[in-house]
Order: C-alpha cells, then sequence, then structure tokens
C-alpha cells in the first residue's frame, strides 16, 4: 500500500525562523517535516508521509493574499499530494485567515483535500468554516499535543475518503451543513425525551442549536452634549505615520493611543487606503468635531484617540482593547465614544 502524500502550511513561528519581525517573508518550500509537522508524522505512522513544507509569513501572506497564494498552489502542485494540511492556527488571528485562504485555494484550484485546524474564535474559523474542515484546538499554541491527535486522524479519514461523522464525532467546527438521516423515534418522541432530561437536570444534546448572541446593555444618554467631553476610537487602523507601534493589518493583536494631531496614514488592510492617507478625518473626523466643540455644540474633546485595524481581528483580542483603554476613559472624565470604522 502507497503511504499517503501530505503538504503541511505553517506560519514563520511554528517553522522556528521568527516572530512579528519574520512575519513579511514569502513563500518558500521545504522537502522536510517542519514543527507540527514531526508531531503529525508521528501520529501518521506508515500510513502517510508529510513530503514537503510550505512556509509563509503571515503579514506577507495576509497582505499578498492573490501573488503569494498564486506562488503556494504551484509549490503545492508541483509536490503532487494527496493531502493538504494547514495549521493548527489555534488563536493567531492571521495566521488562521491564511491558513483558510491557502487550504480553500488548494482545495478549490488543485481539487486536494485539505483539513486545517484552529480555536473557534480564531477570524479564520468564522472566514472559512462553511468551506473546509477546521479541527477544533484550544486557544492557544500550549494545546499542541491536544490538537495533533484528532488533527492526524481526521487528515488520514478524509484522504481515504471515508465517511466523515458529525462535528461532534470528528471533532470539527460545525459548517451549518444539515443533512437528513433516520432516526428511531419519531421528532415528538426525541423532543419529550430531551425535555424529561431537562426537567431532571441531566444533560442533553438539542437537534437544533440556536446562535448565541452578546447582549449588550445600551448606555445612558449624554444629558447635556454642550459640557460633554467626546473621544474618538476606530477601528480603521489610523496611525501616525510610519505606524511605530507596528499594528498589524490584519487581525490586529495590539492597538495604539496616539494624540489627535498626529494622524498620518492607516495600517488598514481591508479597504482602498488613498483617501485615508491623504486625509485621515475622513476616517477619525478630528477636522469635525473641533467645529463642532469651537460652536459649542459639544464641551471638549479628549486628546488622544485610540486605533486598531477590525478587519480578522478576533473578539476575544477586541473585547480585551476596549477593557483597558475604556478605564483610561471613564478616568479621563470622557462623556461619550465615538466609534469609527471604514
Amino acid at each position: 500500500m502507497n503511504k499517503i502524500k501530505v503538504v503541511h502550511y505553517i506560519n514563520q513561528f511554528f517553522a522556528g525562523i521568527g516572530g512579528e519581525e519574520k512575519a513579511d517573508i514569502k513563500p518558500e518550500f521545504k522537502n522536510e517535516m517542519i514543527g507540527p509537522g514531526t508531531a503529525l508524522q508521528k501520529q501518521f505512522g506508515e500510513e502517510a508521509e508529510i513530503v514537503g513544507t510550505v512556509i509563509c509569513g503571515d503579514s506577507y501572506l495576509n497582505e499578498n493574499v492573490e501573488e503569494a497564494t498564486k506562488v503556494i498552489l504551484e509549490m503545492v502542485k508541483a509536490a503532487k499530494p494527496d493531502l493538504f494540511i494547514a495549521g493548527p492556527a489555534f488563536n493567531a488571528g492571521r495566521y488562521g485567515v491564511a491558513a483558510g485562504t491557502v487550504a480553500k485555494a488548494v482545495q478549490e484550484e488543485l481539487g486536494i483535500p485539505v483539513v486545517t485546524a484552529m480555536y473557534v474564535e480564531n477570524p479564520g474559523a468564522d472566514m472559512y468554516k462553511k468551506d473546509l474542515y477546521i479541527i477544533s484546538t484550544t486557544n492557544s499554541a500550549a494545546g499542541m499535543r491536544k490538537a495533533i491527535k484528532p488533527l492526524a486522524k481526521f487528515a488520514l479519514k478524509l484522504a481515504k475518503n471515508e465517511t466523515i461523522g458529525s462535528p461532534a464525532e470528528e471533532g470539527y467546527l460545525e459548517r451549518g451543513i444539515r443533512k437528513n438521516y433516520f432516526a428511531e423515534k419519531i421528532g415528538a418522541e426525541r423532543a419529550i425525551d430531551m425535555l424529561v432530561k431537562k426537567l431532571k437536570g441531566n444533560e442533553f444534546v438539542t437537534e437544533y442549536p440556536m446562535p448565541i448572541f452578546d447582549h449588550v446593555k445600551p448606555g445612558k444618554a449624554i444629558v447635556d452634549l454642550s459640557k460633554a467631553k467626546i473621544a474618538l476610537v476606530t477601528s480603521g487602523g489610523i496611525v501616525p505615520t510610519g505606524n511605530p507601534d507596528r499594528i498589524e493589518s490584519s487581525s490586529a493583536s495590539k492597538y495604539g493611543k496616539y494624540e489627535l494631531d498626529n494622524m498620518g496614514q492607516t495600517a488598514h488592510g481591508g479597504y482602498d487606503p488613498t483617501y485615508a492617507n491623504h486625509n485621515p478625518n475622513v476616517v477619525v473626523p478630528t477636522d469635525a468635531l473641533k467645529a463642532l466643540e469651537a460652536e459649542g455644540i459639544i464641551g471638549s474633546i479628549h486628546p488622544y484617540y485610540y486605533s486598531t485595524t477590525g478587519n480578522g481581528t478576533s473578539v476575544k483580542n477586541s473585547k480585551a482593547f476596549a477593557d483597558e483603554f475604556a478605564k483610561e476613559l471613564v478616568a479621563a472624565g470622557v462623556d461619550g465614544v465615538i466609534l469609527t470604522s471604514t
């Protein structure tokens, strides 16, 4: 029996090249297993062999999607694999988006089975879970050992074209796909069984889970705008010239706090930056706010603005940013915030 040939995709960090300072490396192909590939190979045993590893910097791929994807497709095509695996990416946002982007391209353009793995809140999961099988992982690489085993097991099953079970059985993220099947009991009986379990306080699994949404209590209205202190916050990526804090163009891991008169460009990679770079006020309306202050419509303006890039940024990171700078705003006596996007 011939071994299943596998090509593995990882980023610069898991390749051992470096962190953020090396996130701009271009795609390269190595005829060997690297990083997590070693653990995957151990799980494969004699059934599969990693014949090559594609490495690409997260920033490079997310900022040069079309060019990078084209190059990577040629690398994968030349290796002639039976299976393509990307990650695990855990909760690394840009890595997750990159893994999903490349995996989807390989699946669609080369017709090769693909699978990736990441945390449920990774922005790549939201973007690609309907297109790909994504094995669920913990939120950090500390869960690598737990992620590798189900990833390898599922990958082999996929490569051998075996029947794929439900997300609960296989460990992949729900894809929003419902399949018809014949059950031993009719729906009414199954519903009564679940109701009885619920009334008894026993565990049960619904057949139709509802989406869960955050419930945010609206803030109190500002009584008198003419005495209010207003602050500006943006997910539009406006930063001083040169982007001194190196806020990522996608899947941001940080935000910046800057003086209002220090707006120079946008770091955002999700929209045409031409107008924002020419006049950052189109995203962070400092000029309009100053005009309102001069007219006495608002009382004053907080001297700093807070900025990050919203595209692909995880909910977890976004909440963490807000929790941090909201305390500063409250301490500074800010009464209201204008949050702008793109």
